[in-house]
């Protein structure tokens, strides 16, 4: 999600919200991993490969992160856009990774 929409969000819950409540602050429904694997390597001119899931789950191979990286967590934005009338701002992530300014240029 990007900052401005962020701190949309982060006001509209201040303003609005009831004390206490929680708000998913996720622009997207759920890319896939292997969606944003691909838009990486793309980027970097790179093959994007599958990798086993039981590879992934090796000591060392996503260290503290394999949880992320192996299950799946939607979430959804509905009720903080239902609540507080919040609409995120395009780009989306795999948009937003294509305007080049998360990758170096070389």
């Amino acid at each position: 999600m990007h900052a401005r929409d962020d701190a949309t969000l982060f006001r509209l819950a201040l303003e609005k919200g009831p004390a206490g409540s929680y708000w998913h602050a996720v622009e997207d429904g759920g890319i896939p991993f292997r969606d944003i694997a691909e838009a990486i390597a793309g980027r970097l001119g790179l093959p994007a490969v599958s990798v086993p899931r039981d590879a992934l789950m090796t000591p060392g191979y996503f260290g503290f992160l394999t949880n992320i990286a192996t299950q799946s967590y939607p979430v959804s934005n509905l009720i903080a856009r239902r609540t507080l009338g919040w609409e995120p701002a395009p780009p989306d992530l795999l948009a937003d990774m294509d305007n080049g300014h998360y990758f170096s240029a070389s």
